[in-house]
């Protein structure tokens, strides 16, 4: 990430673990990783769908919420505030005085108040909430403040279902059948006037059946169940260039996994970093020894720093040829896994024709401003809808960055072709992702996974973001030429689905000047039917995030469509000339270096 913040990233603060790797599986079975506090009806040991569910409404976040407390005590209602200190979906730990403790240690009825702010729970739960709860235990903390624990009656997921989610729900299903009967509608009348303008309409057409059968087929996905039985081995490799701010959360991240011991190794190659990233990685690393000697880190967690910065896929293949075992994941040096995602990511690779899984990657600071809000949304969306259609299809075209794992036998034995990979006569420095699923969908399933999780911190400023969808999108059109050559060779409705997805972006800022412009100059109408065309677009993307997720930033899906239409779709002609550029442009590589002493130069002759 660019080291210029306007702002700091808002991220969920997790109840710190007196252990650092507190997920690991206890081979000693001294402890469990399951929170105490189970929901009734969910207490099956053997069902690990389950447990992971458990564990996961057991996870604890600090918050800081005033609450409103109404308890009644031998036969006595008492109405008082209190200060939330933490919470999970069970339950909640209150700041109390000495004499509400004792109060709620004898009540018969205890209702709590409080408003779950944006970002300080998982997304989908910021809500009011009224709900009874019953007195756990109560104690002091080293200040000498008292703190009481309740336990809700039922879940805030079960409250938030019965509170809102069913209006939620009821007015998402509604709008996306309209929507989608509107574009129907629409489309039906680009058949009508075919004749009158034959290129138009056909991309009108071409751009709506992309779009709705990405959705349809999205619906119909489902991740491969867990197999407790199957725990293949694996091996992390986590990349770092200069992200001494991230990079510790993500080791910790990595290694805390609910996965066998011996079946789990991660290696950190540094990339010849220019600021603290190495001591961050080495401090880490003996905490860890130091610590956590039981789960044997010495053997399981190894970082290497490279003598010069040789580049991002270098570093993974560096890593990739120490690896132990016959899976390989590759995790971006600012992405968080989740406790159980190796555990999910692996489940695919039950199909021996599976050759790359990707997570999915939500958005770790999504509550710091309106672009990491949009940002969310269309991260959602492009896992949940876009990657989704295609794993039905088992052909997902980019096994992304964040999270993404590979059988070590296929990278291996296209590493040379990736590590020397140059287009136009320019070493390619960027797009490795993409790169490398293409590598292996030639021959080979690509897959996506849903439950398999981690979470990314996205750019909070302009500046940076537009010049990261920028090399995105140069990375996206070199690999999408590629691809072009081998995905007529797939399932026929996938082979459909991208080449439709190639044109439509490439042709679209050429359809909007059309429209916009030419049309009103031209034939002085005003384009009514196109603007309403990106809103119902738009609006189908909101309600989709609103449908799947239950989450107040639905509505910055319309931001984010509407800014792709004012600003980001005219980056596409700007990456039809330059595609072959190989700076970064976020970061100061090697190639960003070279080309900003270029400039530099340039500026001395010209004074």
């Amino acid at each position: 990430m660019d080291k210029i913040k306007t702002e700091e990233d808002i991220l969920l603060v997790a109840k710190p673990d007196r252990r650092l790797i507190s997920k690991v599986p206890d081979k000693e079975k001294l402890r469990s990783n399951i929170d105490r506090r189970r929901v009734k009806g969910n207490e099956d040991p053997n069902d690990i769908s389950t447990l992971v569910e458990n564990e996961k409404m057991g996870r604890r976040y600090l918050v800081n919420y005033d609450v409103s407390i109404r308890y009644v005590s031998n036969g006595k209602e008492v109405t008082c505030l209190a200060k939330g200190v933490d919470i999970s979906t069970t339950g909640m730990l209150l700041e109390v005085s000495p004499e509400v403790a004792r109060g709620l240690s004898l009540a018969s009825k205890i209702k709590l108040k409080f408003v779950i702010t944006p970002g300080s729970m998982p997304e989908g739960y910021e809500m009011k909430v009224d709900i009874a709860a019953h007195y756990i235990r109560f104690d002091k903390n080293a200040e000498g403040k008292t703190l009481c624990g309740v336990e809700f009656i039922e879940s805030l997921a079960q409250y938030a279902t019965k509170k809102k989610n069913w209006y939620m729900l009821s007015a998402a299903s509604f709008f996306l059948f309209f929507i989608t009967a509107c574009i129907l509608l629409m489309r039906a009348e680009s058949v009508l006037y075919f004749k009158f303008n034959k290129i138009l309409y056909m991309y009108s057409i071409i751009a709506a059946t992309f779009l709705l059968t990405r959705y349809l087929f999205g619906s119909f996905y489902r991740p491969v169940p867990i197999d407790k039985d199957f725990t293949p081995g694996v091996t992390i490799i986590v990349p770092c260039f200069n992200e001494e701010q991230w990079i510790q959360r993500t080791i910790l991240g990595c290694i805390n996994q609910d996965y066998p011991i011996h079946k789990l190794e991660v290696i950190v190659v540094d990339d010849c970093s220019n600021d603290k990233s190495v001591e961050k990685i080495k401090e880490i690393v003996e905490e860890l020894k130091i610590k956590e000697q039981r789960y044997d880190i010495e053997n399981r967690l190894h970082y290497i720093v490279q003598e010069t910065n040789a580049g991002k896929r270098e570093a993974l293949a560096k890593g990739a040829l120490m690896a132990q075992h016959e899976l390989i994941v590759f995790v971006d040096s600012d992405s968080f896994l989740d406790p159980f995602a190796i555990r999910n990511i692996v489940q695919p690779f039950k199909d021996t024709k599976m050759g790359g899984v990707s997570g999915r990657t939500d958005v770790a600071n999504t509550y710091t401003n309106a672009l990491t809000k949009m940002q969310a949304v269309r991260y959602y969306i492009a896992f949940r809808i876009m990657k989704a259609a295609e794993s039905y299809f088992d052909a997902v075209t980019c096994l992304s960055g964040p999270l993404s794992c590979y059988r070590k036998d296929l990278l291996v034995k296209y590493m040379d072709d990736w590590l020397n990979q140059r287009f136009l006569g320019e070493k390619a420095t960027f797009g490795d992702d993409r790169s490398m699923t293409n590598f292996i969908l030639r021959e080979n399933r690509t897959g996506y996974q849903d439950t398999a999780i981690c979470n990314t911190v996205v750019p909070n400023t302009y500046n940076v973001f537009l010049k990261q969808q920028l090399r995105w999108k140069r990375s996206w059109l070199r690999e999408s030429l590629i691809a072009a050559g081998f995905m007529w060779k797939k399932e026929p409705f996938m082979a459909l689905s991208f080449y439709m997805g190639v044109l439509v972006p490439l042709l679209a800022p050429i359809i909007v000047i059309y429209n916009l412009i030419y049309i009103p100059i031209a034939h002085r109408v005003f384009p009514f039917t196109f603007i309403i065309g990106i809103f119902l677009m738009a609006l189908l993307m909101s309600m989709a995030q609103l449908f799947l997720r239950r989450s107040s930033t639905w509505i910055y899906g319309l931001w984010f469509c509407l800014y792709y239409e004012a600003v980001l779709l005219w980056q596409m002609p700007i990456a039809w000339v330059t595609f072959w550029k190989t700076t970064w442009g976020t970061r100061m590589t090697p190639a960003d270096l070279a080309e900003l002493l270029k400039k530099n130069r340039k500026k001395q002759e010209r004074a």
